[in-house]
């Protein structure tokens, strides 16, 4: 059977002429896909008193079929940042090389110098590039792509610290809009997860008075109620926390070992008598 495009429904030539498939530009140069195939869902994120806490799960979805369950979506830079990827997955692959080439060279510019090796404060290296200058070059660089009609169809969360040190979260879109927050989140998370998240860091002030275990802690709910509402969501998740002293990667936590095993409480769940 012919399963090309040029036969789907085609007419019969004797009845309506011959059959004109030149849209289809079959000989023309290959074109970038400008949909998304393979997906991940949310990533959230949200401020601390003294860094950043960022989660997403490990899943890839084919569509609606949860195809690929081993997919790590948040991605270290330079050792002192984070960037969560939603959104398309091989637009995220192309971006995580394009960033390793870039800390790469960031790492061989930022040599430090003869008299740096003498002084006091010597120059510890990647102090160019922090969180908020990488969310201002990837908002340039995906408002560029947009402007060029090849998008990369992700929603990026960037976590890490500032020039000044302090704890910078902020969001990139596939058309370049860019903002910061106390708290984001991408995808069905946004739905979901942001009005839990704003319960406990409404305001930057808020947001500061959270200790690390109390961001965690919101965070792994979130984790929690997308598993349980959102239909393209994984139990298994990576989370990072990201401080002064680097970045605290964990790349295949496990949400609760019993999953919807609540479910058989539920009257006329499966074959429960009521």
């Amino acid at each position: 059977m012919d399963h090309r495009p040029q036969a789907w429904g085609r007419p019969r030539d004797d009845v309506y002429g011959a059959y004109d498939g030149s849209y289809l530009q079959s000989g023309g140069p290959k074109t970038a896909t400008q949909s998304p195939v393979v997906t991940g869902t949310s990533v959230v994120a949200i401020k601390y008193k003294d860094g950043v806490v960022i989660a997403a799960d490990n899943l890839a979805s084919y569509g609606s079929l949860a195809r690929f369950t081993d997919v790590k979506r948040l991605r270290v830079f330079l050792g002192t940042s984070v960037v969560g990827f939603g959104g398309d997955v091989s637009d995220m692959q192309w971006l995580d090389r394009h960033l390793n080439e870039l800390a790469i060279d960031e790492s061989y510019d930022d040599e430090p110098s003869p008299s740096s090796l003498l002084s006091a404060s010597p120059n510890k290296g990647h102090g160019k590039l922090n969180a908020a200058n990488l969310h201002v070059y990837l908002q340039k660089l995906m408002y560029r792509r947009r402007n060029d009609f090849d998008p990369l169809w992700n929603q990026l969360l960037i976590a890490g610290l500032d020039a000044a040190g302090k704890p910078h979260l902020s969001s990139v879109d596939l058309r370049g809009t860019a903002f910061t927050s106390p708290s984001l989140a991408t995808g069905f998370g946004a739905a979901l997860a942001q009005p839990i998240m704003r319960r406990h860091a409404p305001t930057e002030e808020a947001a500061a008075a959270l200790t690390r275990e109390e961001a965690v802690g919101v965070v792994q709910e979130c984790m929690k109620v997308l598993y349980y509402r959102d239909a393209r969501s994984l139990d298994r998740y990576s989370i990072a926390v990201v401080t002064k002293e680097g970045v605290e990667l964990k790349e295949d936590e496990q949400l609760e070992r019993q999953s919807w095993a609540f479910a058989e409480r539920i009257k006329g769940y499966g074959t429960q008598t009521v």
